[in-house]
């Protein structure tokens, strides 16, 4: 059935990972767009900066302090939006974090609690947040990442749960569909843009992580997901390496690999590693949307060797 969706103006918006990254750009961008804002993340003293600036700009929202990976703390995200204003039109489910290391090399522990985040998060918010969208009608946005169709060593477990969270959008879309549900479900696939990202994830590697080509669009507005939120889209995708990659694993399977088992010395910064855990277990309180893009980036042949193993 066709959805119709309120301008943003008129919206209410509940956003997780809202703390830092394309989640901070997302909340800036719709406050200055009108949107009521419920903000959700583990990192309470950033978020409360945030609701203050926007504040202080006109706008209107709430902090709420919540880990997505623990269902009941989703649930309470939702009754805050509630109790403060009345409704929920859109809400974003953006919370995520990866693990840079060879899939063999990574703790069982750390993954679990990684697929806890990134899948279990969207699946809770996804669930709280649908009685009171079909009540009125509204719209569900789900972050996966290019890595939801493609796949990039070193990142095989963050890979494998933006499969998830592929899928899992897909089918709910299906299910809402057919019961012409009046909810639009969309899935953004975003490229690797530069925000803190790689600061934040756990990591085994012998050398600090980045993005393989950090895409410098977190803050211009192209990135963001606001614009989904009035409007029913199925899926929004980015481009960057990896998504040739994905194009071309579609047609020739054996050269997507070839091209993807490239990016092994491409996601390595020329320094010791800063933190084994990242913010796996704990908010960043970091703030920010951009982050290190290439700086500093290793050279590419030292960085793969030190990530191979012998046979």
């Amino acid at each position: 059935m066709d959805v119709s969706l309120k301008p943003l103006d008129q919206q209410v918006m509940v956003i997780t990972g809202a703390s830092s990254g394309i989640g901070l750009a997302t909340a800036l961008a719709a406050a200055k767009q009108g949107v009521k804002l419920v903000l959700g993340a583990r990192s309470k003293q950033t978020l409360d900066e945030v609701v203050r600036h926007i504040d202080e700009q006109g706008g209107e929202a709430i902090a709420v302090q919540v880990d997505v990976g623990i269902d009941d703390e989703v649930r309470q995200l939702a009754a805050a939006a509630l109790e403060r204003f009345g409704r929920i039109d859109t809400w974003v489910n953006d919370a995520g974090l990866s693990i840079y290391g060879r899939i063999d090399e990574v703790g069982h522990k750390d993954s679990e609690r990684m697929f806890q985040t990134n899948f279990w998060g969207v699946v809770y918010g996804s669930v709280a947040a649908l009685p009171h969208l079909k009540s009125s009608g509204g719209t569900l946005i789900n972050v996966g990442s290019e890595v939801s169709e493609a796949t990039i060593p070193l990142q095989g477990m963050y890979s494998a749960s933006k499969h998830a969270v592929k899928a899992f959008t897909d089918a709910l879309r299906m299910e809402l569909e057919a019961d012409k549900a009046p909810v639009s479900v969309t899935l953004i696939q975003p490229t690797a843009v530069d925000t803190p990202f790689p600061e934040h994830a756990a990591n085994y590697m012998s050398l600090e992580p980045k993005l393989p080509d950090a895409d410098d669009r977190a803050g211009d507005g192209r990135q963001r997901d606001p614009g989904c939120g009035d409007r029913p889209d199925r899926q929004h995708q980015g481009r960057c390496d990896v998504g040739a990659e994905h194009d071309d694993g579609e047609v020739m399977p054996s050269l997507g690999e070839a091209m993807a088992k490239m990016q092994i010395g491409r996601q390595q910064r020329d320094e010791p590693p800063h933190s084994r855990d990242g913010t796996l277990y704990r908010g960043g309180e970091s703030g920010r949307v951009r982050g290190r893009g290439n700086e500093n980036a290793a050279s590419t042949g030292e960085a793969r060797r030190a990530n191979l193993r012998s046979a």
